[in-house]
This record gives C-alpha cells, sequence and structure tokens, in this order.
C-alpha cells in the first residue's frame, strides 16, 4: 500500500490526481490521507470526486472513502480496461483535471479508450481545452502518446454545461524526451473566444495580444477568433478568454492562457496573455511552468533519460517530483530555484503495459 500525505508540497488536488493515476498504472493500492489539507475547501470537491470515480470505473478499482468532502481515500486499483465512459460533474468543474488523473492509465489500457465530459473548459487555476489541444497533447506525441482531443462546447463558470471528447488508443510504453533547447520561434498561434457575448470581445483580445506579440517576437502571429452568433449561440452561459502557444525550431511548445471576467477589459485578457508568453520565451527553456509538471509522470514512467528545461520550477512541478518520486521510486535531478527556470532530468522506469511495479 502507497501511502501519501496529501497536504505535502502545494497540498491540492494535483497531490491526488497523480498519487491515484500513477497507482492505476502501477497496480499498486493507494492510501491518501490530508486531502486538499492547504486548501480553503479540505478534502474531495465534486470535480475531484468525479475524477476518482471515473478512474475507478476505468481500472475497476475497489474505493474506499470516496465522498463529498472526505479526507481520505482509499484506492485499490484492477486491471485498466478500454471502452466508452461518461462523466458529468454537474458543475463547472474543469474537465482537463479529470483528463489528468485518467490519461496515464488510458495509455496503459487493454484498449481504446474514448471519453466524453461534462462540466468547464476554461477555468481558472485548470488548464483550457485549447491549451490541453495544443501543448500538452502534441508533447505528449512525441513520447508516443496517443490521444486526440475534440471540444464539442465550451463552459465557463458558474453555469458550466461544456462537452470534450477524447480518444486514447493505448501503447506498450513512453519513451524519453529531450526538451532543452528552445530553439528559434517559428510562429505563435492562439485560439480567442467569447460565448454568449458580442463577437468583437474575441476580436479585441486577439487584436491587443498580436500587437504585443508582434512588437517582441520575431515570428508570424495567428491567433483565431471563435465566437457565435446570439442566436446561434448553444452555450449555457457568457466567457471569454485566449490561449497562446509558441511553437519552435526545436519542437517545443510554450503556452500561456488567460480568462476574461466581469469588469475586466477585453484588451487587458488578450494584453495578460501575450506578456505571459513573451516573458517566458525570454528565459529561452523550453517548457512553460504548466507543462513541466504534468510532464513529471510521463517522464518517470518512460524509457530512457529525459530532460527538459522549465521557464519556472513551481511548486507543482517539485511538489510532483516529490510525489513521483515516493510511488516509483525514480530520482530526479533538480536544477535551479523554486520559482526561477530550471532544468528536470530523470532515468525513467521504461514502464511496459505488462508490468505491475
Amino acid at each position: 500500500m502507497i501511502e501519501i500525505d496529501g497536504s505535502m508540497g502545494e497540498g491540492g488536488g494535483a497531490v491526488l490526481r497523480t498519487a491515484l493515476a500513477l497507482g492505476a498504472v502501477s497496480g499498486r493500492p493507494v492510501h491518501i490521507f490530508n486531502i486538499r489539507a492547504r486548501r480553503e475547501k479540505a478534502g474531495l470537491q465534486l470535480q475531484h470526486l468525479r475524477g476518482v470515480e471515473a478512474l475507478a470505473k476505468i481500472c475497476g478499482a475497489e474505493v474506499r472513502g470516496a465522498a463529498l468532502n472526505s479526507t481520505e481515500l482509499t484506492f485499490i486499483p484492477g486491471q485498466i480496461q478500454g471502452g466508452r465512459y461518461h462523466v458529468d460533474i454537474g458543475t463547472a468543474g474543469s474537465t482537463t483535471l479529470i483528463m489528468q488523473i485518467i490519461m496515464p492509465a488510458a495509455a496503459f489500457a487493454n484498449g481504446p479508450l474514448e471519453i466524453e465530459i461534462k462540466g468547464g473548459t476554461d477555468n481558472p487555476l485548470a488548464p483550457p481545452i485549447d491549451y490541453l489541444r495544443n501543448v500538452t497533447v502534441p508533447v505528449l506525441r512525441r513520447m508516443g502518446y496517443r490521444c486526440e482531443v475534440s471540444c464539442i462546447r465550451r463552459g465557463h463558470y458558474p453555469r458550466g454545461g461544456g462537452t470534450i471528447r477524447a480518444k486514447i488508443e493505448p501503447v506498450e510504453g513512453l519513451r524519453a524526451i529531450k526538451l532543452v533547447d528552445q530553439g528559434r520561434v517559428l510562429r505563435v498561434a492562439g485560439i480567442a473566444h467569447a460565448v454568449r457575448l458580442p463577437s468583437q470581445i474575441a476580436t479585441r483580445i486577439a487584436h491587443a495580444a498580436s500587437l504585443e506579440l508582434i512588437r517582441s517576437v520575431r515570428a508570424p502571429v495567428d491567433i483565431r477568433c471563435e465566437s457565435y452568433q446570439s442566436n446561434q449561440d448553444p452555450h449555457l452561459g457568457p466567457g471569454a478568454g485566449i490561449t497562446l502557444w509558441a511553437e519552435t525550431s526545436t519542437e517545443a511548445i510554450i503556452g500561456t492562457s488567460s480568462l476574461g471576467e466581469p469588469g475586466k477589459p477585453s484588451e487587458k485578457v488578450g494584453r495578460e496573455a501575450a506578456l505571459d508568453l513573451i516573458a517566458q520565451l525570454r528565459t529561452g527553456m523550453a517548457c512553460d511552468r504548466h507543462l513541466s509538471d504534468q510532464l513529471v509522470p510521463y517522464l518517470a514512467l518512460a524509457e530512457g533519460t529525459s530532460e527538459i528545461t522549465c521557464t519556472s520550477l513551481t511548486s507543482h512541478t517539485l511538489t510532483n517530483i516529490e510525489l513521483v518520486h515516493k510511488i516509483l521510486g525514480v530520482k530526479f535531478g533538480v536544477s535551479g530555484e523554486g520559482g526561477q527556470p530550471g532544468k528536470v532530468t530523470v532515468a525513467g522506469i521504461g514502464f511496459k503495459k505488462t508490468d505491475k511495479s
């Protein structure tokens, strides 16, 4: 039984997601306590509970303590099964965070896995769907991961109502990756969106971002606008935002995003994302702060030595490194200080679908 203190490091939902995901992959039971102890509302909230339930279905797990506000959980996984699954969070909770908990296990299922998730697609403090589709998944493909994700309908706080679909093909194993040199920026792409709002909001967001990027990045800038006529808009509630990503000559993809909110000018949304991307590009590192922590479990499972440089060694990244070391026993090399650019190196365990570590 793997014993995990959920208050370790940054002490949020990422500890739960990573611990259960790697428990499901390795076939090892996990007991996690002090779940989300560092959050204002400790314990399992509905979004986390739905993630646990989804992973339990996929791997036929026996689960004890899966209830709202529970701070302790025991998860005993079985075989990872392909098939079709449906998750309805029931709130505007993040669909991409549900993907985070199931994606490692789905790669080692006994057949293709298709999943539809309803909830929020563009949330504060979670990767937006456009980031998952255009940054996370393309980089994971370089490691041999096979996944396609589509956004059927967007969902914003507080109404939710978004829908995403994913199809994941199983693999025998993952390969190491080296993302060290940023290289030359070939282009900056992006998607600005506005739903249940005037279409010019998306245009204003994109225009403000483009102006900042053109001044600072010597590469083409291509930001697509997504909006709807009010009488044809299928979304439940209003929302706006932008996701940007830079593609480089070394096949690095560096991304960021910004969300609209009541009273926040559209131009500020666009500039916020653009300035953050520019700042990250100036570090010369090859992985943005969000991708770095997302990659850690996959680097540990891969065959061979992986190296990545990070625009910022966030608390999420450092906590994930500590947690993955505890579960899989792999030793990471980390160069740099927390909150600063740095480098992560690890010799992966070369996990194969038939392994039960």
